[in-house]
């Protein structure tokens, strides 16, 4: 436990380049491919989006356990540290909504042939606004370290006490009724994302083969609302308490498994086997795999989930 626990930061600070850098870079392609007007490259475009907003999960949440680790080091500004959260909070809205926004173009590249004008020039738009947040998220984390000075007019203090990280725990633990509604929102949407994956992949497995795969394909959209739904209360859970679920090594097991589920999410989504399954086709061996994947991870995070409150010291 120590040993993950102490290494957070050097997680954090690997994982922070690849939504820092990924999204300057995959901007760059989306807006190729929309002036080449190349579908192809339109969607492998949009998958890296929806992979490195998966990635942004782990290297937010990360950061706050990399707070807790260096909280008792004198030489680190504990003001500093809460700035740097409340730029890097709002940077990860940012990238989750175009990451949604990316895997809902997927989706109606597959369903429709084409995506919305809407859905599409909304991608552009959320992305470019991820990246000013991203290069504030940046420069404030880079005025953690003492070795660079902070400009003297800066009031980081006032910052601190009135920003968007205390701010919400200071909500969530106030009001008595906003955690017990997040506990039972985070179990419909858990519910409706594993309800969803499960339907999907025992499809794919051979179970009610008589449904065509386009029939559940249509479904995909309210099990990524159950995702949606998850991040957004399992967020303000670990804002809320977040010394007590970053302290515990399974949760970044957890951490690991949400994210590869998304990924392999992607494969039923984005892949063409599976959309060409009429009813009573069987799937192919690397459809099967994934769906048994999909199933297993997805499953792990649920029993995590349940488990973490038990596993604490453990």
């Amino acid at each position: 436990m120590e040993y993950i626990f102490t290494n957070v930061p050097h997680w954090h600070i690997l994982l922070n380049h690849f939504p820092s850098i990924g999204f300057v870079i995959v901007i760059g392609l989306y807006l190729t491919s929309l002036y080449l007007k190349s579908e192809d490259l339109n969607r492998a475009s949009l998958i890296l989006f929806v992979v490195l907003g998966l990635l942004a999960i782990p290297t937010y949440l990360t950061g706050l356990a990399t707070n807790w680790v260096v909280l008792n080091t004198t030489e680190i500004s504990a003001d500093l540290i809460t700035v740097h959260q409340d730029a890097a909070l709002i940077t990860f809205i940012g990238l989750s909504t175009t990451s949604f926004l990316s895997w809902l173009a997927l989706w109606q590249y597959r369903r429709f042939s084409q995506p919305t004008a809407l859905i599409k020039w909304g991608v552009l738009v959320v992305a470019v606004i991820s990246i000013v947040t991203l290069l504030e998220t940046g420069s404030r984390g880079g005025d953690i370290y003492p070795v660079i000075p902070i400009d003297a007019g800066v009031d980081i203090a006032a910052q601190a006490s009135s920003g968007a990280t205390e701010s919400l725990k200071a909500y969530i633990f106030n009001s008595p009724w906003i955690w017990p509604a997040m506990e039972a929102t985070h179990f419909i949407g858990m519910a409706l994302l594993f309800g969803v994956v499960l339907f999907v992949a025992l499809r794919v497995l051979g179970v009610a083969k008589i449904i065509p795969f386009q029939a559940v394909h249509r479904l995909l959209p309210l099990g990524v609302l159950g995702l949606v739904v998850n991040v957004v209360t399992g967020m303000a859970f670990l804002i809320a308490d977040s010394q007590r679920y970053t302290a515990i090594p399974a949760f970044y097991w957890k951490l690991a498994l949400i994210t590869i589920g998304g990924i392999a999410a992607l494969y039923f989504t984005i892949f063409s086997h599976p959309w060409s399954l009429k009813a009573g086709d069987n799937a192919s061996p690397i459809a099967k795999v994934m769906a048994a994947v999909t199933i297993l991870g997805w499953a792990a995070v649920l029993l995590l989930g349940r488990m973490l409150p038990y596993l604490e010291g453990v």
